[in-house]
């Protein structure tokens, strides 16, 4: 793709390929550029380099290079060191301030700040539902579609009965996720294999918010 004007931001590439699915799904695919911070030219891909390379799309709105954003990161868990949901919006919400932006108290289907001088509402979506703490897998569980629960609580069972994970407790729904997905007729796909191969209820609630929400930022 050329350089896009509307760029979706997120962590890295397994929500890079995750999310150019849904907006395949929801024919956004032309439009929006979906990647993480090195592939615009960021320093490094996580969560802090969205929040880095953010200060360096913003200015970018102004000149018309791009003409929307918006970004997907994780909450993570406050108790393993990472901000938790609400410190993760009052951390993007202090970025974008000196550019005018404030958050909209009235945002439905995920989060949006306004601009005082009429660009485009720039989208923000904290992992898993802009509430609680958690990533994109604990998403993911939500959506499980139901003829496929039976063998996701397989998996689930057969990671919770470990008797020493190697793992933190915290990482326990991407382990689950991983071993659903390695129990798959494809073994070894990432993410992106529960849009390609409908593993997921797209009229689950969660589902349906993002991409409303997603349709609503890039309209």
């Amino acid at each position: 793709m050329e350089a896009a004007k509307k760029v979706l931001l997120v962590e890295g590439g397994a929500d890079q390929s995750f999310f150019e699915k849904i907006c395949k799904r929801l024919s956004l695919d032309a439009v929006v550029q979906v990647a993480p911070p090195k592939d615009l030219g960021g320093r490094f891909n996580s969560k802090e380099g969205v929040f880095q390379h953010l200060e360096v799309l913003l200015p970018q709105l102004k000149d018309g290079q791009i003409t929307h954003i918006a970004l997907v990161v994780d909450a993570d868990y406050s108790e393993h060191h990472g901000l938790g949901c609400q410190k993760t919006i009052d951390r993007v919400t202090a970025i974008v301030k000196p550019f005018d932006f404030e958050l909209d108290p009235a945002s439905e289907n995920g989060l949006c700040f306004k601009h005082g001088d009429g660009f485009a509402d720039l989208g923000l979506w904290v992992m898993p539902d802009n509430q609680q703490e958690g990533m994109l897998e604990d998403w993911i569980k939500t959506c499980v579609k139901v003829d496929e629960q039976t063998l996701f609580q397989s998996a689930s069972s057969a990671v919770q009965g470990l008797e020493n994970p190697k793992f933190s407790t915290h990482l326990t729904a991407k382990a689950e996720v991983a071993t659903w997905l390695a129990w798959q007729k494809q073994p070894g796909h990432g993410l992106y294999l529960t849009l390609k191969d409908d593993l997921l209820d797209g009229d689950s609630p969660l589902f349906k918010a993002i991409e409303q929400w997603l349709l609503g930022v890039f309209k």
